[in-house]
């Protein structure tokens, strides 16, 4: 395959990065040709050192939204990421896919317990302020102080918990990315030792 073939096969592959992200790449492309040839290398020696174009411009992308979402952390930087990843090999549609989906349904499990807890906090809140009443239609009496500091507690425990999940979705979020770099520096290194 000749440079330019190479060079558009590349360019078409690349799409859904940013224009001014592929016009940076195919320049670094254009000047490995450059130099390869005034190594008196051709172009079709330099364009199967580089390995399929479409295989070469999925690891860009993947390392493209890695990097954004090591930069700023959004669920669908992450989801964009680990899904551009996945598409590199089918190793990583079993080692990173069920994985995800996993921490993804355990974080928003607690979550959900977190807001109930809060929430089941906050409506014994309001009923034990208004336990007075209604008492006379309840056949069992309770201290009304005694239910307001402690669905306070309940309360105060669930913010709690929604606070830590938080910090924990951001560790977790954090160890992904490192996850899906070190993954990405795995297929490189064995797409380099198929190049030997």
């Amino acid at each position: 395959m000749n440079k330019k073939n190479f060079l558009e096969k590349l360019e078409k592959n690349l799409k859904g990065l940013p224009k001014e992200e592929i016009k940076d790449v195919l320049f670094d492309f254009e000047e490995h040709f450059t130099i390869g040839m005034q190594e008196n290398r051709t172009e079709e020696e330099l364009s199967s050192s580089l390995g399929d174009p479409k295989v070469l411009a999925k690891q860009l992308k993947a390392a493209s939204y890695i990097k954004i979402a090591e930069e700023s952390a959004s669920a669908g930087n992450i989801v964009r990421a680990v899904f551009t990843s996945i598409g590199l090999s089918f190793f990583n549609l079993i080692f990173i896919l069920p994985p995800f989906i996993a921490v993804i349904a355990l974080i928003a499990s607690l979550f959900a317990c977190s807001i109930t807890i809060t929430a089941a906090g906050v409506t014994g809140f309001v009923s034990s302020i208004f336990y007075p009443a209604f008492s006379n239609y309840l056949t069992f009496t309770v201290n009304p102080a005694t239910g307001i500091f402690a669905f306070l507690g309940i309360t105060a425990l669930g913010v709690l918990f929604f606070i830590g999940n938080i910090y924990l979705s951001k560790a977790i979020y954090k160890v992904i990315v490192r996850y899906l770099k070190f993954n990405l520096q795995i297929i490189k290194g064995r797409r380099n030792q198929n190049d030997l």
